[in-house]
């Protein structure tokens, strides 16, 4: 579903809503692109060569800067874990993967392609097919799930990604979203779908269940390095819901509170001990749910590795199992 209209809401400023997140993207690229053919400009005129190379090499290199401190930060909080420790050399090459697919995302998905995928919600000829319902992190938009809409749509399995908004909200403002979508899923195949969460999109759910006691409108829910139990990197953040997600806030422990037990069971948490963003790392499991561990995977790598999809599609099977489908992994490579 696309932004809500309702009263007092054109659809204009529906539209704009929207693509909030795609528009700001766009600018920030346009900025840093501005700023390395300023500083070419600049410094070719007065400065030497060397000086010139150094500045590009600086910009270029800014977004995997990032990515080195959160893997360093990442990497002290993992290296000694009695079960999963990271090694340094696997921490290494999550890096690199995570700098090229952080990029795609960010610079091209999202702002760029964030509908090229349609959702797919019509019957398919496969009997009690189930929808999946695929929602998104923070600073993400639904072009973040461009390679899984492919793969789903060439296997007839109805899917739908939705758009949180606003961009700038709070974790609770997704609810009504996503109450729209299970909806909209529910009533195009007749069964209650599955919902594959990445990141804070795990957080959202969970506020959807609590404010809708909703469990009965889902058949499984699998999150993917969803900081159920707070991360240790929000320390580091002032906004509204970095602060709520980190380690021991008064926001996740009333989660906690409200939450049965039992509810824990429709949850599969993937987790693993290279992601950046999500650490310690078993801040992405919830007790009593079905906690997978992921090596050598970082947080948006993680949404790529085969046994996610595979374990979706057992969710989807009328029977449990993956029956005689071939598994192949969304290739984030794919145009």
């Amino acid at each position: 579903p696309r932004a809500p209209e309702g009263p007092g809401v054109s659809p204009l400023c529906a539209a704009i809503i929207e693509n909030m997140l795609a528009r700001l993207q766009k600018l920030l690229l346009l900025a840093w692109l501005t700023a390395l053919c300023v500083w070419v400009w600049l410094s070719g005129e007065y400065l030497s060569s060397v000086w010139t190379g150094v500045g590009v090499l600086a910009l270029l290199s800014a977004h995997a800067g990032v990515l080195a401190f959160e893997f360093t930060l990442m990497y002290r909080a993992n290296r000694h874990d009695p079960q999963h420790p990271v090694p340094a050399w696997s921490a290494f090459t999550a890096w690199g993967a995570e700098t090229f697919l952080s990029a795609r995302v960010f610079y091209w998905d999202q702002p760029f392609r964030s509908h090229a995928v349609e959702d797919q919600l019509r019957p398919t000829q496969l009997p009690e097919q189930r929808a999946v319902l695929l929602i998104h992190g923070l600073v993400c938009n639904r072009g973040f799930w461009n390679p899984w809409m492919r793969e789903l749509r060439a296997r007839e399995i109805p899917c739908l990604a939705i758009t949180l908004e606003p961009v700038f909200g709070t974790i609770d403002d997704g609810a009504e979203a996503i109450d729209a979508a299970v909806c909209q899923a529910t009533q195009a195949t007749g069964l209650t779908p599955v919902i594959v969460a990445h990141s804070m999109g795990g957080l959202s759910v969970r506020a959807w269940l609590r404010a809708k006691s909703s469990e009965h409108r889902v058949h499984h829910i699998i999150t993917i390095a969803a900081p159920h139990q707070g991360t240790a990197l929000a320390r580091y953040a002032s906004s509204d819901v970095g602060r709520r997600m980190r380690v021991g806030s008064r926001w996740l422990t009333a989660l906690a509170t409200a939450e049965p037990l039992s509810r824990y069971r429709l949850f599969t948490c993937f987790y693993g001990h290279c992601d950046n963003i999500v650490f310690p790392m078993r801040a992405a499991t919830l007790p009593g749910a079905d906690n997978r561990h992921l090596a050598s995977a970082a947080h948006i790598q993680m949404v790529y590795r085969d046994e996610v999809f595979r374990e979706v599609v057992r969710r989807l099977a009328p029977n449990g199992d993956e029956g005689s489908v071939v598994l192949r992994r969304p290739d984030p490579a794919t145009s």
